[in-house]
């Protein structure tokens, strides 16, 4: 227990060491005035204009139909992949339903996958679709959050940045030189990295194995800083290539969580408020430590049917007993919880444990996390969904008081508070109505592997990863079919976008206005009272929003597996 704490203070730890230097950079790299050479010569290949002004909603339009042309290339590779050569394996296409979720998927930073990487895609495939959108869709919103954030710190301004500026920087100067590093570090740590497609070994047994490879660690490293999520094989963070070490476990969930920890930084920095991004840091901690204690505190318990049988004092004391299905032996309890808790955290998706097999309130732990979508978040789009409860904090706050609500000196009017429920609204929707949909479709039940409670976590934990943008999936759910494709693809969508662009509006319209000095009865936004009413809100909000379906899934399962029930 001693030594779990100890993993626990020390990862998080490096984590805000990481916050602070990355911050710093970007910060820098979202306000320095020059180019690089590098940057001046894809400008002038794409044909843009750096130095044009972009209001929020140009800025918003070049963002979407940018990635509208990368999802639309993605799938058409992904479509004729049959026809490629170079495959030694010769892997058939995807077919029309699932390129087109595949596709919507690695655009939209979501990273769901309805096949098996090693099976399903060629190594060209895996290059030119799967790690060349995880940059694509990294970069994407890293920079709306750069917009975002110089939206929100201006006074009186008509534009928010350049959407090329903000992309090429983030992409140059961040993303890729990080994913280098780490690569070069997974190498080191013996993840693969090349373009053979396979190898044929001879076992102890004396028979052949094939064993499949391909360019891994650069897929890795993208797709943990970039929280991306997907997998090079099946099995995710789980198989031994994509992470073989316990330092590789430990890079990845660092990795997820710098760039999303270091915009609290950032965005205090460039509003001149440092104390305003230690209070979004906080709120986001404070969160992740609850969810962190609890399916800790789940896992190490186990489940009380099988204690009485002695199967949980069988696992060894070194891994402290508890609940081990699903989990790697050289991980154990203390690791697979807190990637868990992170990869979901950071919205990534990708896994170290199979997550259906996580004690009910441990299971309840990723799926509440990618419902409220701001705990940490994805990358950019998680800090931004944070904003848009620190606006709702203060407009509750103002109701409350008779005073027109203010935040960062800008008074929030009804024009903004539209925006924001415009963007909650959308959130939540696109979970609970794709879920409630699917409930009733009846070959549903061809697809699950569970029924009663833990069925329905199935169908709530996809449409929750699709919509948040997080990619996960309780393992054993059988997704890869038209509807689920389609249906999940579109939820992608929602949450991509229906959320995103919203919050630019809101930018866009606070750039524009002027700003007002505080009052004795402003609510100053960078105290701990404020941090704790901020965590109150999305809890509050949140739980009233998805109690319910929380209650019919993972809540009723721990309650009927405390009175003995099993499915």
């Amino acid at each position: 227990m001693v030594d779990d704490m100890m993993q626990f203070v020390a990862i998080l730890a490096a984590a805000t060491v990481l916050a602070v230097v990355t911050g710093k950079w970007i910060a820098h790299l979202f306000t320095s005035p020059g180019h690089t050479a590098l940057e001046r010569g894809t400008y002038r290949l794409l044909g843009v204009n750096p130095e044009e002004k972009m209001s929020w909603k140009r800025y918003g339009m070049v963002l979407l139909l940018s990635n509208a042309a990368m999802l639309l290339l993605g799938y058409v590779l992904l479509r004729v992949q049959g026809y490629l050569p170079g495959d030694s394996l010769a892997r058939a296409a995807q077919s029309p339903d699932l390129a087109f979720n595949t596709a919507v998927s690695f655009t939209t930073n979501t990273n769901w996958q309805a096949y098996s990487g090693e099976s399903s895609l060629s190594n060209f495939s895996q290059m030119a679709v799967i790690t060349f959108l995880m940059c694509i869709s990294a970069t994407t919103g890293l920079a709306a959050a750069g917009g975002f954030m110089r939206g929100l710190s201006r006074k009186s301004s008509a534009d928010i940045g350049n959407y090329w500026v903000d992309f090429t920087r983030s992409l140059y100067r961040l993303l890729l030189p990080a994913s280098f590093l780490v690569a070069l570090l997974y190498i080191w740590q013996g993840v693969p990295q090349t373009f053979s497609a396979d190898i044929v070994v001879g076992t102890l047994e004396g028979i052949k194995q094939q064993i499949i490879l391909g360019p891994v660690a650069s897929l890795e490293s993208i797709k943990h800083i970039g929280t991306n999520g997907g997998g090079f094989f099946g099995m995710n963070a789980a198989h031994p290539f994509e992470n073989p070490t316990p330092l590789t476990n430990t890079v990845h969930m660092l990795s997820m969580l710098l760039v999303p920890s270091a915009l609290t930084y950032a965005f205090g920095s460039m509003m001149l408020r440092r104390s305003q991004g230690w209070a979004f840091f906080a709120a986001f901690l404070i969160m992740f430590l609850g969810f962190l204690s609890l399916i800790y505190s789940a896992e190490q318990a186990g489940n009380p049917i099988l204690t009485p049988l002695g199967v949980d004092q069988t696992q060894s004391e070194a891994l402290g007993g508890g609940n081990m299905e699903g989990k790697e032996l050289r991980l154990g309890i203390a690791q697979s919880s807190m990637f868990a808790t992170v990869t979901t955290a950071a919205t990534t998706g990708s896994v170290d444990a199979m997550h259906s097999s996580l004690t009910p309130l441990g299971g309840l732990v990723p799926i509440a996390q990618m419902m409220l979508n701001n705990v940490f978040g994805g990358i950019g789009v998680g800090f931004i969904s944070l904003i848009s409860y620190a606006i709702l904090t203060v407009f509750l706050v103002g109701m409350m008081i008779g005073r027109t609500p203010e935040f960062l000196g800008k008074k929030i009017e009804a024009r903004e508070m539209k925006y924001v429920m415009l963007a909650l609204l959308a959130h939540s929707f696109s979970i609970l109505g794709f879920t409630a949909l699917a409930s009733v479709m009846p070959a549903t039940l061809d697809s699950l592997s569970n029924m009663g409670p833990h069925g329905f976590s199935e169908v709530l934990y996809a449409y929750s990863s699709g919509t948040a943008n997080n990619g996960s999936a309780f393992a054993g759910f059988n997704a890869n079919t038209p509807f689920f494709n389609t249906t999940i693809g579109l939820a992608m969508l929602i949450g991509r976008y229906l959320t995103l662009l919203p919050m630019l509006a809101v930018a866009g319209v606070l750039a524009a206005k002027k700003s007002v000095p505080a009052g004795p009865g402003t609510l100053s936004t960078a105290t701990p009272l404020f941090t704790g009413l901020l965590i109150f809100v999305v809890l509050v909000v949140g739980g009233l929003t998805f109690m319910p379906a929380l209650a019919l899934g993972p809540i009723v399962e721990h309650l009927l597996m405390l009175d003995g029930t099993t499915f």
